[in-house]
Formats: structure tokens, C-alpha cells, sequence
């Protein structure tokens, strides 16, 4: 037996984890569970304000003696051992990034300032809330991220295909994610923001409600990585080799169009096939159809008010619209290697904000000012100490003297007895010289956990998006709210949304209204300026189609020499061609990659009918038919050549547009097939086949 405690020893006083006794724990319930009515920190101390962090002055940054901001975000941080908190469910591939030298004028950072300079890059792309186990085409944010491997350091630009943020402080970003995650209780639903918590917070919370609207939009389900955009989000200060400084918003522009999925594509593509994305990269990228995008940047005068044109730059709730500051493109970006090792590469890169090169540098951004911390502080717990950076993905191309020892998983084998500066056994180094300063600021301001009063306008800039889209868009961001709040149980939480859509657009508020059973609330929505084109996603004009894949319906007795002159012309443009019939095995020299059962219109941008299927036994094959009316339902290019029309026919898809005939797959008919696949979809038949409740006759 342990020995007897003396009389000048004793133990702690007995309480729960959350500071009950053991006879307030009988009298109150459970002793673990949450105690009193009140905010607390995990030491007890109540909070007067979580929503803001400790700041020198409204505009100020943000201060290391923010206590309150450090413990909720480092807990935050650690919540997963060891799948990441948010971005889990990610892809990447490597790739190299060329410098136009356009952007010398705004900074001297050498990779975006050297004209033709070449550098390696990594990009990771990931959905925000599913775990690692989670669908690829869920309605998500979309992460997007770039390690730039330059030889002045590692620049890592870290942002989303989405330009704006759900709040505007970092202090809120435990918040965000705790209410968009599975229900604590059932952990479920997985990878979706359509649940109670999610809405109750985005509705009582409405500085989230630009960012709600493009989640609502087609920019939540994108069609491929290849069609997606990027934003740095956060406004960033340049700095060029003169000294003279400006800000400046990052922008991702892909080369093949901005492009979405229709929701019940999305749907369809989670249950038939999860890995759906990342399948879309890393065949395309083995088939030398690799993703390029085009990096821009908005530039705007560095003013000590930091705004432009009325928007306040430091609010990561809102855009600079493009017809007020175009993108001006400073280099291009091609993905062209997939990785070899998913968990030693895509897992276990570590991104991070404060990773810069000289030119590049942070603002006050209360967003941003957050986030440099929580990014380093969540590589410590995921991979298992300081050292993170030594792992091969994360090293950087630049030579490497830090002066920092030791720690877990140190692969480093450093020489010399003098790690630290000044010192004169190793000689006096390392040296320092001239590499990144900060640019000086004058800092100054009371300790307040406030916003400046520009934060405030929550509405103006979620109303100018809707108006901006095409009716089509604006019918899609009505379903997409429809659906997500008939997900939910609680009735007020639906009316409280309801209350925030009647601020942005009335016909907007009483559709959805209608959709959910509800009476819609008279508002006044709130004026939103003129609107921005270049906020739509439909295009003007046909775009590239490499890496559009077009199902090809063939069979026995089928017009296999034109199938083969079909695949000419358009892998010829960088497209894939599958062939699709009943059975597997080939057809004369032609390979069968796709049969009626494992064959799903989600995997086809098009999908072409070959002239002798319709005489054949299959020609009505029940799966064929749901192939190609699933096509046609979601707008896409449908076409048939020779007796293929019948087939068509047969499933009740008449001429009209992007329905495309013809006697052979000659020059007129492969051209016709291009424009469409190049426009995305026959949106002009999206009323008809997707707002109908009957088939099409």
C-alpha cells in the first residue's frame, strides 16, 4: 500500500474537467459537462466579447498579448490528431509557374518580377468541411494552394476558389467551422452545410453572408479543378525595387473557363463516384492534359485609409469588383506531374502564411493576422513537431542556415558549436544580409476588440453578386438556398435566413420562401451599386476544350471508321474520347472503355451517338437511355450522326439547342460539337428540362 499522506500534504481539491465539485456535479447533472451560463477561457475567466480580436486601434493589427485569441485559436488547432481540422479531403499535383515580368513595376519578389522565370510549384486543392473519407463534389468552399519554391525562400499563397470569407476576424474561424461540421452528437451529415447549425450560425451571424451566396452559386460545385478559380482573398502589400509600395489582391484565372456541375450531377458524382475531382486531375495530367491557370493581380493604391473606390481593402468579406481594378496577368501556372506518394506528398505539405519572399508582404487584415499564426501552430500537432519543414515536400529550393536545433524528427545533421548569433567560435555565422525586411509602418492605437465601422455593411456586396449572375445562375442560388434550409429542423432558424435574403433581392426571398412552405418577410433590400459582369460564370464566347471528355455510343455494326475520325479531330484539340457499348472487349480495333452499366453521364461533357446502334438489339437498353437523358437534363452536348438520331429520338431528345445532327462526323458536325463542348452547356434548354416536372416529349 502507498504510504500515508503527512499532515502538510494534499492532493488537488476534486473537481471536473469543467471546474464542478463532485457535490455540484450530484446536485447539477453530469460533472463534465459545461458549467454556468457564461463565456469562459479554459481557465474560468469570463469573456465580454469573442467576436473581435485585441487589435491597437480599429485598423490596427492584431496583438500577441491577445490571450483570449491564442488559447481559442491553439485549441482549435489540435482538435484532430493527425487528419487536418479543415481541408482534409484534398488532391495536388507539381508544376512549374512562369513569370511574364509584368509585375516588376509592383514588386521585386524575383519569381513574379523576372520575365521567363521559372519556378517549381505544388498546388493543393481540397473541400473545406468533409472529412478525408468525403466526396469530392459536395457544395463546398474549394481550397487553393500554392507553394511557390523560389530560390529567395518558400512563398505560399494560400486562398480558395472563392474571393471572400465567411467572417472577418480569425477569432470567429473556431466558430465557422464548429457550426459547418457534422452535429456534434451523430456526426453527421458529413461534408455538408445543410444542417441546423450551419445556418443558425450564418444567419445570426450575417458578415457571412457574401460568402454564403457564392456558396449558394455554382461556384460551391465545381465542374473540375481545371475550370475553377483561385483568390488569395486577403489583400496583400507589394513591394517593388524602389521602395515604393502598393497593395494588391492575388487572382487564379484557369485557362479553360470558369465551369460548374448542376446539382444533381454533383449528387450523382458523390454516390457513383467520390474521388471525382481528383480522378479528373490526375487522369488528365497522366494523359498530357494538364491543368494551366494564369496568376493576376488587382492593384490598388497603398493609401493610409487602405481603400479603394469606397471598399475597404482590410475586410476579407468583400471584392474589389474587376471593372473597377482589372486583373492585370503576371505569370502562368501549369500542373503537369501528379504526385508519386499521396501521404508523403499531397498529406504532409504544410502551408503557411507567413511563409514570403522579399516584395511580398501582410496587412492588417484581422482575417490574415490570425491566420499566420494558426497555420505554424497547426503543423506542430498534425506532423509531429518543428521540424516539419524538413520534410521533402515542404523544403524549400533555397539554401537553408537557421541557427534552429533539435526538436522531434530532426533529419538535419548540423556541424559547428555555435548555434547563435553573435558568437565568435564558428567564425561570427551565419551572416545576416540583405533579405526580407518589413516594410515600415507607423503603428499605433488603443487595445480595443472592435471593428472599424467599414465592417459593418454585410449585405451590399452578397446583393451585388446575385445581380451580377445570368437568370439561370440566379435560379440555381434559389435552389441551393431551398434546399440547404429545407435540410434544417428549426423553423426559426429558416425565418431568420429568410429575413437575411429579404435585405439582398425580394423575388430572391419569396422563391425560396415558397420552396420551403414559409411566408416571405417584407424587407428593404439594401442598394448594391452597379453590377459586375465578370462575376458570371457563363460565357460569351466558346472556350478551350482540353480535357473535356465526350462519350462516344457505339455497338456492333456501328460506324466504327467514323468513331475513329471523330477522336482525330478532337483529341487533336486536347479532348478525350471513350467509347461506350453494351459489352466490353473492342469493337473491330476500337477499345470498348466504357459499358451501359459502368458508364454515368457525370463522367461526360458530351456524349455522341454513332450511326449504326439504332438497328441493334441494345439500341434501348434502359441504361443507354438514362445516359443520354441525364446528359441532356444537365445541358450538356448532345449528338448523333447518321441513324444515331433515332436513338435520340427513341429516348425522347429532340433537335434543339446544343442537340447536334448530321449525316456524317464531317468537318460541320466535329466543329459544331467543339463550340458546344467550348460553351459548357446549351444553357437556353435549362428552363425546359430542368424546371419541368414531366419529361421531355
Amino acid at each position: 500500500m502507498p504510504a500515508e499522506r503527512q499532515p502538510d500534504q494534499g492532493a488537488p481539491k476534486t473537481v471536473s474537467p469543467t471546474g464542478r465539485t463532485e457535490r455540484e456535479g450530484l446536485l447539477g447533472g453530469d460533472p463534465r459537462a459545461q458549467a454556468g451560463d457564461h463565456l469562459t477561457t479554459a481557465q474560468g475567466l469570463r469573456l465580454s466579447d469573442t467576436d473581435h480580436s485585441l487589435k491597437a486601434g480599429r485598423r490596427g493589427p492584431s496583438l500577441l498579448e491577445d490571450h483570449h485569441l491564442r488559447e481559442k485559436i491553439t485549441h482549435f488547432d489540435h482538435e484532430r490528431i493527425p487528419e487536418r481540422v479543415v481541408h482534409a479531403r484534398g488532391a495536388a499535383a507539381h508544376g512549374t509557374f512562369v513569370s511574364y515580368g509584368s509585375a516588376a513595376t509592383a514588386t521585386k519578389a524575383g519569381f513574379l518580377a523576372e520575365k521567363g522565370k521559372e519556378t517549381d510549384v505544388f498546388v493543393r486543392f481540397s473541400t473545406v468541411l468533409g472529412s478525408r473519407g468525403s466526396a469530392d463534389t459536395v457544395r463546398d468552399t474549394r481550397g487553393f494552394a500554392v507553394k511557390f519554391y523560389t530560390d529567395e525562400g518558400t512563398f505560399d499563397l494560400v486562398g480558395n476558389n472563392i474571393p471572400v470569407f465567411f467572417i472577418q476576424d480569425a477569432i470567429k474561424f473556431p466558430d465557422i467551422i464548429h457550426a459547418g461540421k457534422p452535429h456534434p452528437d451523430r456526426e453527421i451529415p458529413q461534408a455538408q452545410s445543410a444542417h441546423d447549425t450551419f445556418w443558425d450560425f450564418v444567419s445570426l451571424h450575417t458578415e457571412a453572408t457574401h460568402h454564403v451566396f457564392w456558396n449558394m452559386s455554382d461556384r460551391g460545385i465545381p465542374r473540375s479543378y481545371r475550370t475553377m478559380e483561385g483568390f488569395g482573398v486577403h489583400t496583400f502589400r507589394l513591394e517593388n525595387g524602389d521602395g515604393e509600395t502598393c497593395l494588391a489582391k492575388f487572382h487564379w484565372k484557369p485557362i479553360a473557363g470558369v465551369h460548374s456541375l448542376v446539382w444533381e450531377e454533383a449528387q450523382i458524382a458523390a454516390g457513383v463516384d467520390p474521388d471525382f475531382h481528383r480522378r479528373d486531375m490526375a487522369d488528365s495530367i497522366e494523359n498530357g492534359a494538364f491543368f494551366e491557370y494564369e496568376l493576376g493581380l488587382q492593384l490598388f493604391p497603398d493609401t493610409e485609409d487602405e481603400t479603394f473606390e469606397g471598399i475597404d481593402l482590410l475586410d476579407p468579406t468583400k471584392i474589389v469588383p474587376e471593372e473597377l481594378a482589372p486583373v492585370q496577368l503576371v505569370g502562368k501556372l501549369t500542373l503537369n506531374r501528379n504526385p508519386t506518394n499521396y501521404f508523403a506528398e499531397t498529406e504532409q505539405v504544410a502551408f503557411h502564411l507567413g511563409n514570403l519572399v522579399p516584395g511580398i508582404h501582410v496587412t492588417n487584415d484581422p482575417l490574415l493576422q490570425g491566420r499566420l499564426f494558426s497555420y505554424l501552430d497547426t503543423q506542430l500537432t498534425r506532423l509531429g513537431g518543428p521540424n516539419f519543414p524538413q520534410l521533402p515536400i515542404n523544403r524549400p529550393h533555397a539554401p537553408v542556415n537557421d541557427n534552429l536545433r533539435d526538436g522531434m524528427h530532426q533529419t538535419a545533421v548540423h556541424r559547428g558549436l555555435a548555434p547563435y548569433l553573435p558568437n565568435s567560435v564558428d567564425g561570427g555565422g551565419p551572416f545576416t544580409t540583405d533579405g526580407y525586411v518589413e516594410v515600415p509602418r507607423a503603428i499605433s492605437g488603443n487595445a480595443v476588440r472592435e471593428n472599424p465601422s467599414s465592417f459593418d455593411d454585410h449585405f451590399s456586396q452578397a446583393a451585388l453578386f446575385y445581380h451580377s449572375l445570368t437568370p439561370v445562375e440566379q435560379v440555381h442560388i434559389i435552389e441551393a438556398f431551398t434546399f440547404e434550409l429545407g435540410k434544417c429542423y428549426e423553423q426559426a432558424i429558416k425565418e431568420r435566413e429568410l429575413e437575411v435574403l429579404a435585405k439582398i433581392d425580394t423575388a430572391l426571398c419569396e422563391a425560396v420562401a415558397a420552396g420551403l412552405g414559409l411566408p416571405a418577410p417584407k424587407g428593404e433590400p439594401v442598394p448594391h451599386g452597379a453590377v459586375s459582369p465578370a462575376l458570371s460564370q457563363i460565357p460569351a464566347e466558346p472556350g478551350p476544350i482540353t480535357g473535356r471528355i465526350i462519350g462516344v455510343v457505339a455497338g456492333p455494326g456501328a460506324d466504327i471508321s467514323g468513331v475513329k475520325k471523330l477522336r482525330k479531330a478532337l483529341e487533336g484539340l486536347g479532348a478525350v474520347v471513350r467509347v461506350i457499348a453494351p459489352h466490353g472487349g473492342n469493337l473491330k480495333d476500337e477499345i470498348v472503355e466504357r459499358t451501359f452499366l459502368t458508364a454515368r453521364s457525370i463522367e461526360f461533357d458530351a456524349v455522341v451517338v454513332a450511326s449504326g446502334v439504332a438497328e441493334t438489339p441494345d439500341a434501348g437498353d434502359i441504361k443507354a437511355r438514362i445516359l443520354l437523358l441525364e446528359a441532356f437534363r444537365h445541358s450538356k452536348a448532345i449528338g448523333a450522326w447518321g441513324d444515331g438520331a433515332k436513338v435520340l429520338a427513341g429516348a425522347g431528345i429532340a433537335p434543339g439547342p446544343g442537340v447536334l445532327l448530321g449525316d456524317s462526323p464531317d468537318k460541320e458536325f466535329t466543329a459544331g460539337l467543339v463550340t458546344a463542348l467550348g460553351m459548357h452547356r446549351a444553357w437556353e434548354r435549362a428552363d425546359a428540362v430542368m424546371a419541368s416536372d414531366v419529361p421531355p416529349a
